[in-house]
């Protein structure tokens, strides 16, 4: 299980909105989902090798940003999608480079862009700073991918009063707060965010929801 979406009733006018590993995307009414059996329900046809990252829940109105490890991120109009049934394959949201991944999905709101690499080097960028385009193509950068950072490996949405977590391949967990982490352009390299071991790396992030927002959250969802 990658993705768990907490829905108040089955609406028509939402849609899931899913990505897989190699750039395709697929959006789907809600209410398709309404009839669940026992067993479950197909709600894509995956290629072999290809794997479900994530999952979100649209109007069909949102910006979609898809990030890949390559350091590379398309923004592009959820209308460029056609809805499509359970059992359909989806279509090209992002074309990834060879050897790389897709490895996070944004619905763009308020905040800026956190995006972070495997070897602990980290920014913020303005979300404005990623032009709207066509899906299917290659993206623009996100985050530089070096030898200092290698692959960029996670991404989410922040704004300046949260906080992220950060997780390391041996375990180790850093909580800081996002004011503390470097505001820059697109087309850099980013700063520290947390100090890795030569045999270790970074495997995710998240945010910290503000106790504000959690007492939102629990009204929505009770």
């Amino acid at each position: 299980i990658n993705a768990v979406l907490p829905v108040r009733q089955f609406s028509e006018s939402n849609y899931i909105f899913m990505v897989t590993s190699d750039g395709t995307v697929k959006k789907t009414a809600l209410d398709a989902f309404s009839r669940p059996r026992t067993a479950g329900i197909r709600a894509i046809d995956l290629h072999e090798g290809d794997r479900l990252v994530d999952v979100a829940i649209t109007d069909g109105e949102c910006d979609i940003m898809l990030c890949a490890s390559s350091g590379k991120a398309i923004r592009f109009q959820e209308s460029d999608v056609r809805p499509l049934g359970r059992t359909a394959a989806g279509v090209r949201g992002i074309r990834v480079a060879e050897g790389h991944e897709v490895i996070a999905l944004l619905i763009i709101g308020h905040g800026e862009v956190l995006t972070a690499t495997e070897k602990g080097y980290g920014k913020r960028t303005a979300v404005n700073e990623f032009p709207v385009q066509g899906r299917g193509g290659q993206g623009v950068i996100a985050i530089q991918t070096s030898d200092r950072n290698g692959r960029m490996v996670g991404a989410i949405q922040v704004r300046d009063e949260d906080e992220v977590v950060l997780i390391s391949s041996s375990g180790t967990l850093v909580r800081t707060p996002v004011a503390d982490v470097s505001q820059q352009g697109r087309n850099t390299q980013g700063v520290r965010l947390i100090r890795i071991d030569d045999e270790d790396r970074l495997v995710g992030l998240d945010r910290i929801v503000p106790e504000a927002d959690e007492a939102d959250s629990e009204e929505v969802v009770s």
